[in-house]
């Protein structure tokens, strides 16, 4: 009986390794990984030393969101230990490298991924061990050196490079766990940075992928942190995470970078379950200042003080929403304790500002510029002083309507009262209006000419300080008729 059963279980050895090494079982095992992948594929010729195999590659193409994989370099071995549950154990496998292409896209060109061979149908002949032999396959882990990834999203092209992975199952039929580490992700858009991946927690199971756990950094100092989920079936995804850490000069140009200086952090959301993708979440802003802007500048001349010059923020924060690459800011604050705050929202289209704002000033700010705090300027909350302001322009030429309201509300007051004030203010508007006079200090200087002598001579004096009409010339009498 011991040399039956030795010769019994040599005969078997014998033909699980004849079909281990005939052609049958490399397409048995081209199915399953196409099937894994939703794609359509096949293995290069295996390379056998007893039950370790070696393969170059692994090429598939597919119709789905999945385009293309193609697999280099890998290292396995066949268990058979899982006989008597009827699986093929694949265990201790290596990869080198795994290119996958997808298009998530609800339209548009599909991605054209890298031609593959199309893949062999396994012969009804070939397949003579079906009755007795395992006809499922349970992969026990596989650790893979480097992985790419292109996706095309609705926004643009979407990579990520270099990232190492390890791959185990997750307990249930077809789902696993994977872990990641390294890598650069890379994101449609311009000035959206490089994004360093850290560590990575992935489950998938039966076209749902979660992603339980995710670390990466950005920028200089940034940090982030997500998690979310993926239906592969729905073409549906949602994220949610934390950004922190991250300067005003790293998402601001560089004029901008000069005017505010801080500490961001945001949380966020981003989905696509209304369609295009969304994303919306808080900003704030941690130890900010905001320098030399214009309206800001505005302040500092109408108040005679440096105080609007170099703002402080004791409070800084908004709601925030992207859509079709269009940011919108809601709810926003602004605030130096004591001085100012500036309530409002702001849409910023390509390089177009629309923003309507409520400007609150500490009262007797604007205490020298005669009809400010009157006819401008209203009592409300918080104690302070409040006038409506609006933002326009773009990002390079922000405009803002205060100016106008204020010189009107002044009039020739200010020239009467406090003259040399008047003359700073007029001059620092026409530094900061390329374009000319303000629409109200042109319609003064349309006045003013049809008043008194003096006036005609404060007119002369605003239009050189205002780069206008030089001082009216002496009107030439007529010559004497002669005889």
């Amino acid at each position: 009986m011991i040399v039956a059963g030795v010769l019994g279980a040599g005969v078997l050895y014998a033909m699980v390794r004849g079909y281990l090494y005939s052609d049958a079982f490399r397409q048995f095992l081209s199915a399953k990984a196409s099937a894994l992948a939703q794609v359509e594929g096949q293995f290069t010729p295996f390379r056998w030393d007893g039950l370790a195999v070696d393969t170059s590659a692994f090429e598939a193409t597919g119709n789905g969101i999945v385009k293309a994989v193609r697999l280099d370099g890998l290292h396995t071995e066949v268990g058979v230990g899982g006989l008597r549950r009827g699986v093929w154990e694949i265990q201790g496998s290596r990869v080198q490298r795994i290119e996958v292409y997808v298009d998530a896209r609800d339209q548009g060109t599909m991605l054209t991924p890298p031609e593959a061979a199309p893949p062999e149908r396994v012969s009804p002949s070939l397949d003579q061990h079906k009755g007795w032999l395992p006809s499922e396959v349970e992969l026990q882990g596989a650790d893979v050196r480097e992985v790419v990834v292109q996706a095309r999203l609705n926004p643009g092209l979407v990579t990520l490079s270099a990232m190492k992975a390890r791959l185990e199952p997750a307990g249930q039929k077809h789902a696993y766990r994977l872990e990641t580490a390294d890598g650069t992700l890379r994101l449609p858009g311009s000035g959206v940075p490089d994004i360093r991946l850290d560590r990575a927690k992935i489950r998938f199971h039966n076209g749902q992928v979660f992603l339980n756990h995710f670390e990466a950094a950005a920028w200089q100092d940034g940090h982030l942190s997500a998690s979310g989920e993926w239906d592969a079936t729905a073409r549906r995804y949602a994220l949610e995470g934390k950004v922190s850490g991250v300067k005003c000069d790293d998402l601001f140009s560089e004029n901008w970078a000069k005017r505010c200086v801080g500490d961001l952090s945001s949380d966020f959301t981003l989905d696509n379950h209304a369609g295009a993708p969304v994303a919306r979440g808080h900003l704030t802003v941690l130890n900010g200042t905001l320098t030399a802007l214009p309206v800001l500048e505005a302040l500092a001349a109408y108040a005679d003080t440096r105080r609007f010059r170099i703002l402080p923020l004791s409070e800084a924060h908004a709601d925030w929403r992207w859509q079709n690459s269009q940011y919108f800011l809601t709810n926003l604050v602004l605030a130096s304790e004591g001085l100012v705050r500036v309530e409002g929202s702001l849409d910023i289209r390509g390089r177009e500002l629309e923003g309507r704002f409520h400007l609150g000033l500490a009262p007797g700010t604007l205490a020298s510029i005669p009809g400010a705090e009157t006819d401008v300027f209203t009592p409300g909350a918080r104690g302070l002083m409040w006038a409506e302001l609006r933002i326009t322009g773009t990002l390079d030429h922000p405009k803002e309507d205060l100016t106008d309201r204020l010189v009107a509300a002044a009039g020739l007051r200010m020239f009467d009262l406090i003259p040399a004030t008047g003359e700073k203010v007029i001059k620092f508007t026409r530094s900061i209006v390329s374009d000319g006079a303000p629409q109200a200090v042109q319609q003064e200087l349309d006045n003013l000419k049809t008043r008194s002598k003096q006036a005609r001579k404060i007119t002369g004096i605003l239009e050189g300080l205002l780069g206008g009409v030089s001082q009216p010339q002496p009107v030439p009498q007529p010559k004497p008729a002669g005889p």
